[in-house]
């Protein structure tokens, strides 16, 4: 997969609420980093601290669409930048969330090698996940 179709992928494996399989689109070191986050952690190093950080994801949001999806492509052909929004329910309360996402991501041999994804955990209240841990 090229770092376009890795996009495709990622997408469809949160909306089926498969986080394990998400991972496993990491390169064993990949890194996946939250340059706007408020709270620790903001840099995971390694496919399985990517799946140990979302492995409750799913406890907390219930994604359930992608409202907008663009895709850049830069001047490096491993490298996209993919503007999204992702409606949901929070699982705690059934109230419904709308979240704008901007990830730049690089991909090489299939697999992601850098994710940088600005969104903050925070900007969804009382989610219980990326408080500073796993949730």
């Amino acid at each position: 997969m090229n770092a376009r179709e890795i996009v495709d992928e990622a997408l469809r494996l949160v909306l089926a609420h498969d986080m394990g399989g998400f991972a496993d689109l990491w390169a064993d070191d990949g890194v996946m980093e939250f340059p706007f986050a408020s709270a620790e952690p903001r840099r995971l190093v390694g496919r399985e601290a990517v799946r140990d950080y979302l492995r409750d994801y799913t406890d907390h949001l219930a994604p359930e669409a992608v409202t907008a999806l663009t895709v850049h492509r830069t001047a490096d052909p491993e490298v996209v930048v993919a503007e999204f929004e992702v409606e949901g329910r929070l699982v705690a309360t059934g109230a419904g969330y709308r979240m704008p996402y901007v990830a730049v991501i690089t991909a090489r041999d299939g697999r992601i090698t850098r994710y940088r994804d600005y969104w903050s955990p925070a900007a969804i209240p009382d989610t219980g996940f990326g408080k500073g841990t796993a949730a």
